[in-house]
């Protein structure tokens, strides 16, 4: 890597990579919640992250990059967190809790590097690629809001008991 492009473009690759990650670890998720709402919010994030990984994946054409170069290990690591409270012996409403805490952290991974990615399309003058890279972005904030709030208004709660 020798300029600010070579690094943005490295950013998507881990980014089409992240995305791809999850498209295969939200199923899991929604199987093992048991509560309603956080499994229709877990399912309509997979819908939304399929959305997503096609926006990605229109990015890396139009930059003409090939992103199947690239493993994202962070998010490997994050997706095993999340593999393991799935195979937690735990009470539903607890795993549930713990499920929350795995996907806000996924959440607030991608929020980090989405928001680099915007910062640094804008500065290298791609503005079409930084206005799609921000609805992804605003995209990821709403998730985690709404998993802030079905964690504070029911699950958590109920986990307490």
């Amino acid at each position: 890597m020798r300029t600010l492009q070579d690094l943005f473009e490295h950013e998507i690759k881990d980014l089409y990579s992240a995305e791809k990650q999850m498209l295969e670890a939200l199923p899991k998720m929604v199987k093992a919640t048991s509560d309603k709402k956080l499994q229709k919010a877990f399912s309509d994030h997979l819908e939304e992250t399929k959305k997503q990984f096609d926006a990605v994946h229109s990015i890396c054409d139009e930059l003409d990059i090939n992103p199947t170069s690239t493993k994202c290990k962070a998010m490997e690591g994050l997706i095993k967190e999340c593999d393991g409270m799935i195979k937690e012996d735990a009470v539903a409403d607890v795993k549930d809790a713990g499920l929350i805490a795995c996907a806000q952290r996924i959440e607030h991974y991608e929020i980090s590097g989405y928001g680099t990615a915007v910062r640094f399309a804008k500065e290298l003058g791609h503005n079409t690629i930084a206005r799609k890279l921000q609805d992804i972005l605003n995209q990821e904030y709403n998730a985690d809001n709404l998993l802030d709030k079905i964690a504070e208004n029911r699950v958590n709660e109920k986990a307490m008991s």
